[in-house]
């Protein structure tokens, strides 16, 4: 692990992983509850993986760095008007959404990235979206260092420092006691 730069990063990392391995999720964002409105939401292609990240715990280490505890909540959307039912025609496309759903487990449980490490699944649950879609969060956690607030001081190398001769300054300091 590089160590956490930024959420950032994080995202990009996870969203590329999956882009790299899984051919199914058609489009990748941070989660804002899309489905939830999706008259007025811009629109997006299925089946959809969005990303959230949420700060479970953290300690600090000192210098503003902190070994945070994260959570990271997958939330994977497939819209349909479908009969998906055992034995309908479209039975396949939610067998092949649960696999995609198994897929994302397998990808990430146990992951250890350029930005988290120690991923691990801790939540796995239906989410009612009111609509004709099925979504999933599935929730990891994981460890981070986030050194982002750490102050950066730089260096002086040999050379980099000139030193000009002249006089010293004279300071007049008050006296700060009398003897008598």
């Amino acid at each position: 692990m590089e160590g956490f730069k930024g959420w950032e990063f994080l995202y990009q990392e996870l969203s590329q992983k999956v882009t790299d391995n899984i051919d199914a999720v058609q489009w990748i964002d941070l989660w804002h509850n899309q489905v939830g409105f999706l008259q007025e939401e811009h629109p997006f292609t299925t089946p959809a993986l969005f990303v959230a990240f949420r700060m479970l715990s953290a300690d600090d280490l000192g210098e503003l760095v902190q070994d945070a505890n994260v959570q990271v909540d997958f939330y994977y959307f497939y819209e349909t008007f479908l009969d998906t039912y055992q034995g309908s025609v479209n039975n396949t496309d939610a067998l092949d959404y649960l696999k995609t759903v198994t897929e994302i487990h397998k990808l990430f449980h146990g992951f250890t990235g350029a930005h988290i490490s120690e991923m691990r699944r801790v939540g796995f649950a239906p989410v009612d979206t009111g609509s004709a879609g099925n979504l999933y969060r599935i929730s990891f956690a994981g460890k981070i260092i986030d050194a982002t607030a750490k102050k950066v001081y730089h260096a002086a190398t040999p050379g980099d420092v000139v030193i000009t001769e002249g006089e010293a300054p004279v300071i007049n300091k008050p006296k700060q006691f009398l003897i008598p």
